[in-house]
């Protein structure tokens, strides 16, 4: 992809796929955007990355269209097609919870979408922010967009995060998979906890939601234990807001340095395991 000279699409109105595709073919390699149709000679040249347009999927060619799938193909657009090129995609579909939706939309529209998500058509429109609005339609009146561009530059930003954090939290999991303890409190209840280690990274709960869902321990999981940013202990946080836990009984205790009035926090000085599980057992309502 980094010999890509120019991005192709269709003009006229556009959609998130065909936008987000962009963003992240940017990401990667910062090449103008023109909108108009490709010709026979552009779609054989891998020079040009043809997009959402072209009725042609060949990633050896840089031509990513899915109009030409058949109708009972499994939801795919142009952003699938460029996050299965880059080797991202199975994660990106974990991660992202935006993007089978966008799938859904663009490939069986507003109504079938709305069926499989179990909601009523109206919800989808509720769901729409003026940021939405505003970057597709400025994106849809531009034939050309290039460096220095605004909308151009804000495409390269979105694909640089989006790429960013899928890629991050890939590795931030490995990490985590490899760093997590599962301790049983009582019974099925059971505590997440990182422990403390020499390469401790700077948001250390970040992603231990994830890897709680990874390892399909949402049922049993009740809280997450990880080391506390600010201090030599740990924080203890409830797990998806677990109504049998409230931290906020843990206030009398002289090692338990902060407890949330609302509950779902605590950050103690202790670091015994032992410990630990015995404020989480005391914190139980």
């Amino acid at each position: 992809m980094n010999k890509i000279t120019t991005i192709l699409t269709h003009p006229g109105g556009a959609h998130k796929d065909d936008f987000l595709a962009c963003c992240l073919l940017l990401a990667i390699c910062p090449a103008p955007i023109v909108r108009r149709n490709p010709t026979p000679e552009e779609l054989e040249d891998p020079h040009f990355c043809v997009i959402d347009i072209g009725g042609r999927y060949e990633a050896e060619l840089m031509n990513f269209d899915h109009h030409q799938l058949p109708r009972d193909h499994p939801p795919t657009c142009s952003v699938s097609l460029i996050l299965q090129s880059l080797g991202v995609y199975e994660d990106a579909k974990q991660f992202c919870e935006w993007l089978e939706p966008t799938e859904w939309f663009d490939c069986r529209g507003p109504v079938k979408t709305a069926d499989w998500l179990g909601v009523d058509r109206e919800v989808l429109n509720k769901l729409n922010s003026p940021i939405d609005v505003t970057m597709l339609r400025r994106f849809a009146y531009s034939e050309y967009l290039g460096p220095g561009d605004i909308v151009w530059e804000l495409m390269k930003m979105i694909g640089e995060d989006l790429l960013h954090y899928i890629r991050s939290l890939r590795e931030r999991l490995d990490y985590l998979m490899k760093a997590c303890e599962i301790w049983d409190v009582s019974g099925s209840s059971k505590v997440v906890v990182l422990p403390k280690s020499v390469n401790m990274p700077n948001e250390p709960s970040l992603g231990m939601g994830r890897f709680v869902e990874m390892k399909k321990l949402s049922k049993e999981v009740i809280a997450l234990v990880y080391p506390d940013r600010r201090g030599d202990g740990y924080a203890l946080s409830r797990y998806n807001d677990c109504s049998r836990l409230d931290f906020s009984l843990l206030e009398p205790e002289e090692d338990v340095l902060f407890c949330h009035t609302q509950g779902f926090l605590a950050k103690t000085s202790a670091t015994s395991n032992a410990r630990i599980i015995e404020l989480i057992k005391m914190a139980s309502v």
